[in-house]
């Protein structure tokens, strides 16, 4: 068989060990890999009547390509938020201009479904299954590729552990550990000042980062996604948390989706190509808010591509790795339509439409106190692994 891999969205710790073992394993059955570079970018940039000028969309990926990537973080592949069911009009390859593709809108507005385009580059490119590793965007476009009649095995990946189907996304685990890591260096920081301490963390719509940083380095206060918070009632619990400790700091994480009661999202720039504007801010203005409402000296911190830098941990190493032999075997069956995933610890594959069957959030009430802003984790008996 000729497969097809790439890596689309955000790039995580955890996604290079995934794409060595499935070309190892690929390579040692006699098939064939193709790499399709910078997402689905790749496939919509590639001229099927030019195909030498297309190096830069597509390689070959055998055992010498991929030997040592499994040591570094990032994606070898590289990454884009592309979508190719969306495509600005401006940002359509010129080789595609003039084709009859149906568009949507008008004037600066139009946008292009290049969806025709991509599946006569899957036929030109001979791929028998594509494997694409991405978070709710990127595999729902491979969703609707399978519709389209392409045989795909996803394989769920984000830092905020939401795609819904999977009690596990490759990236999650790193992502924690690096919150945790960087939490405990800031407390000699915060200390030493006597400080009101807001660390940022990524989770656009989950603030289940959030709220295992602060549940497993012991922070004070945690803000999630999920649940709107009072300013005045926060500062109220800091100066608190502060006067109780004999270091005189406090900290409190933060989602970067996390919002003031009333208000909206922070967010900035265009929306990408799946609707989404950058987050990011809600910690800076939450120390803002500490300082005015307290008189406090604050500290404010944003992790951000922080949690998704350098090398994975040995949990998402092993998690990626297995998700990738799983992904082969379930190639070699002929079976499709498929993500593979983690459910009550055990791995298994769920229809790749389950991601879009529901949300995967917080469970507030069993897990977080939603009047003292922290995690309230007290019975796990019966509760999945990661608590989500």
């Amino acid at each position: 068989m000729r497969i097809g891999i790439l890596t689309g969205g955000g790039d995580v710790p955890g996604l290079n060990p995934c794409i060595k073992t499935v070309v190892y394993r690929a390579v040692e059955e006699g098939h064939e890999v193709l790499g399709i570079r910078r997402g689905w970018a790749g496939l919509l940039e590639y001229n099927p009547d030019d195909p030498r000028g297309c190096d830069s969309c597509v390689s070959e990926l055998g055992k010498d390509q991929v030997r040592t990537i499994d040591r570094t973080g990032g994606t070898y592949l590289h990454s884009s938020r592309t979508n190719p069911a969306s495509v600005p009009a401006d940002r359509v390859p010129s080789f595609l201009r003039s084709s009859k593709l149906r568009r949507a809108g008008k004037g600066a507005a139009a946008v292009i479904d290049c969806t025709p385009h991509m599946l006569h580059v899957i036929e030109a490119l001979q791929l028998d299954v594509l494997i694409p590793i991405g978070g709710d965007d990127t595999l729902g476009y491979a969703e609707r590729l399978h519709r389209e009649g392409v045989p795909v095995v996803a394989i769920p990946k984000t830092m905020d552990n939401d795609v819904y189907g999977t009690d596990y996304c490759i990236g999650f685990s790193t992502a924690v550990t690096r919150g945790v890591q960087y939490i405990h260096q800031l407390r000699s920081s915060a200390g030493s000042h006597e400080r009101l301490a807001v660390v940022e963390l990524f989770g656009r719509n989950s603030g289940e980062t959030s709220l295992l940083v602060a549940y497993l380095a012991g922070v004070d206060r945690a803000l999630i996604s999920e649940v709107p918070f009072e300013p005045a009632r926060l500062a109220e619990l800091l100066v608190s948390d502060k006067r109780s400790n004999p270091s005189r700091y406090a900290f409190v994480t933060v989602s970067e989706g996390a919002q003031v009661k009333g208000e909206g999202t922070i967010e900035a720039g265009e929306a990408d190509a799946f609707g989404h504007r950058k987050l990011g801010g809600i910690g800076e203005v939450t120390a803002d808010w500490l300082k005015r409402l307290t008189g406090e000296d604050t500290m404010y911190q944003q992790l951000s591509y922080l949690m998704r830098s350098g090398a994975p941990d040995s949990l998402d190493l092993m998690v990626a790795d297995n998700y990738a032999n799983m992904a082969m075997t379930l190639v070699e069956r002929g079976e499709s339509n498929l993500m593979v995933a983690l459910r009550n610890g055990i791995y298994t594959s769920v229809p790749i439409a389950t991601i879009a069957d529901g949300e995967k959030r917080v469970h507030v009430d069993d897990l977080y106190d939603v009047s003292e802003y922290r995690p309230k984790v007290r019975q796990v008996e019966g509760q999945p692994m990661f608590l989500n």
